[in-house]
């Protein structure tokens, strides 16, 4: 589509059935390249089939989807997908492997060489902020839940993609974690990566996001920039204002 021009990542109308019941009923989404987008809504409101149908795992029953200038599930999939980078909610790192045979099982899927493949890890390394010794001595399945999350993010991004997906990524840290992947982020987007994450905590987008989508019950509620979705809704706070975009604090 002609307004998908120019944009990192586009979806317009779509739906997505599964279960006998539409998951997405006209989801749309707009995200800027070198931009932080944040996609926030309830558990069970679409966000994460919608970030799997835009990265191609699954197929819309109904409207458009651009990736990267390209459709997810067309030819030269392999190619596009070397351009971005996943982090699913639920992703674990290998437990019986050190961080570091971890971040070389990912990196030598990246590299044409093994040269170029150590020189990933050393990059990755940097990425997640861990001592070298910890990655190299310690099963990544003793690492705290916030350590783990870091590696993958490192695994994710240790081949500088154009795009990372990342599904609420601060789910369940502590603190201090949830801190420092905050920091890795906002200083990973000062460098121009294009990130899209996906969350159900408003603090969190009010945080990070240059701009974002709101998706309740399947649909997009509200998309543009934090101080457009603040003065639409004449709330104080991201969360004041989805809430009064989904309908909710009635009463």
């Amino acid at each position: 589509m002609e307004d998908c021009g120019g944009l990192a990542a586009c979806m317009r109308g779509v739906w997505k059935r599964l279960g006998g019941r539409d998951v997405l009923k006209g989801v749309t989404l707009s995200v800027e390249k070198g931009s932080v987008h944040v996609v926030a809504g309830l558990n069970g409101s679409g966000k994460t089939t919608s970030m799997r149908v835009l990265l191609g795992l699954y197929k819309p029953d109904r409207g458009v989807v651009r990736l990267l200038g390209r459709d997810p599930r067309g030819p030269g999939r392999g190619e596009l997908m070397r351009r971005v980078g996943y982090v699913p909610e639920d992703a674990q790192p290998y437990e019986r492997l050190t961080g570091l045979e971890n971040l070389l099982f990912y990196a030598r899927l990246y590299a044409e060489s093994e040269e170029e493949a150590w020189r990933l890890v050393e990059e990755a390394a940097k990425i997640t902020g861990l001592d070298w010794s910890v990655l190299e001595r310690q099963r990544a399945g003793s690492y705290s839940k916030g350590m783990k999350r870091r590696l993958l993010l490192a695994a994710a991004l240790m081949h500088s993609p154009d795009l990372l997906v990342a599904d609420e990524p601060l789910s369940g840290l502590d603190a201090i974690s949830a801190f420092n992947i905050k920091r890795l982020i906002t200083r990973l987007a000062g460098r121009g990566s294009t990130f899209i994450i996906t969350t159900h905590d408003l603090r969190v987008a009010e945080e990070l996001a240059d701009r974002v989508t709101f998706i309740h019950a399947g649909k997009t509620v509200f998309e543009g920039a934090v101080r457009d979705a603040l003065d639409s809704f004449s709330a104080d706070t991201l969360e004041e204002a989805f809430v009064r975009a989904v309908g909710g604090g009635k009463g």
